[in-house]
């Protein structure tokens, strides 16, 4: 397993979003490598681990890594912080990273680039191959409500509250090809779909499947990419324990020959933008019934069908230890916004984004 972590870089003083990624990458290339990439916006910053088969152990990366980031951004005058949406600075048209591709987006896309300043982590597992990895797509498209609640770290945008837990999600969701993905019948209608797509001009490349789950196109993975930047590297850690035990749950359920749930693409679109607009702190539609159920009690019946693989992992005290600490203290949009009900300010939002991505030596958490 693996992740990729995007970052936005701020002003601290004016709490803005500060376009100067390449500035940060210049020295940071030479403490971090290619652990380090531009985004496609000068506010943003990549950070993807290696591949690691210990969760305790990508969590020390991804740790390492942030407060390396932040030391360098600290010498530039800038600090990072890990949300889905800028608090307040974006401006439109968002200034771009320079490169080709960047640039094609930008002719082909229109408006669709002036907000892609959102970011989002994303989980990488090694899957045996395209057909194994379509497969399990299929067993868990159901859980990605689940996944969108528990990572919602988007509320505000633009110096306003959304209304939404995750509005990151939103605003992904108009793209061509995003959202949940269909199910598959199998790797040739996979093939056919994506051809079809490259064909008609939808997509640019196979980098632009921006769906929720998707077959690495240049690593034998599969990736999830429904989660909002999380605000801690602990709840970075949570999600990619949760999603390798998922996978190898339904690895076990594919080898088993079980059918996988096959709930209606518009009842599953609904469930994503219920997610996206309670989190965790109200209902979600239960896929299963149509129905509204606790988001708390989702992660619930989640953490039980993949006991077996975490108890297996070894993961399963540090998972269970992870998700009580959200469960009490709430998702990152919850955080966000109690940090702004203390005194009705957005900058003290940003000042707590700010500590809990990676605080610096004398930085309270």
């Amino acid at each position: 397993m693996g992740v990729e972590e995007e970052y936005l870089l701020v002003d601290p003083v004016s709490r803005a979003v500060a376009p100067e990624a390449e500035k940060v990458l210049a020295e940071a290339v030479g403490e971090l490598g290619d652990q380090i990439t531009p985004e496609i916006t000068r506010y943003q910053i990549e950070a993807r681990s290696a591949p690691h088969t210990s969760l305790a152990e990508l969590g020390e990366q991804v740790r390492s890594t942030r407060t390396a980031l932040a030391r360098v951004a600290a010498r530039q005058g800038l600090r990072i912080v890990s949300s889905g949406t800028p608090v307040f600075g974006q401006a439109a048209p968002t200034p771009l990273s320079p490169g080709a591709r960047y640039a094609r987006s930008a002719e082909r896309f229109g408006a669709l680039d002036d907000e892609q300043s959102a970011c989002a982590c994303h989980v990488h597992i090694g899957v045996p191959g395209l057909s194994e990895a379509l497969r399990v797509s299929n067993h868990l498209r159901p859980w990605i409500p689940a996944l969108i609640a528990l990572t919602a770290n988007s509320p505000y945008w633009a110096g306003q509250d959304t209304g939404h837990a995750s509005w990151r999600t939103t605003t992904w969701g108009r793209w061509p090809v995003a959202g949940p993905p269909p199910y598959f019948e199998s790797a040739g209608h996979f093939e056919d779909l994506v051809g079809g797509f490259l064909a008609t001009g939808v997509l640019m490349d196979r980098g632009g499947l921006y769906w929720d789950i998707r077959p690495s196109h240049h690593l034998p993975t599969l990736e999830f990419r429904m989660a909002d930047a999380t605000t801690t590297a602990d709840e970075t850690v949570l999600l990619a324990g949760l999603v390798r035990a998922m996978v190898a749950t339904a690895l076990r359920a594919v080898e088993a020959g079980e059918p996988a749930p096959r709930p209606a693409s518009e009842l599953l679109r609904a469930a994503c933008w219920r997610a996206a607009r309670v989190g965790l702190a109200g209902e979600g539609i239960d896929v299963r019934t149509g129905r509204l159920a606790p988001g708390t009690a989702m992660i619930g019946r989640l953490l039980a069908w993949v006991g077996p693989a975490l108890l297996e992992h070894g993961d399963t005290e540090l998972v269970h230890a992870l998700w009580t600490r959200v469960e009490t203290a709430g998702t990152g949009a919850d955080r966000q916004r109690a940090a702004y009900r203390h005194r009705a300010e957005l900058a003290d939002v940003v000042d707590h984004l700010i500590t809990a991505t990676a605080p610096l030596p004398g930085e309270r958490r």
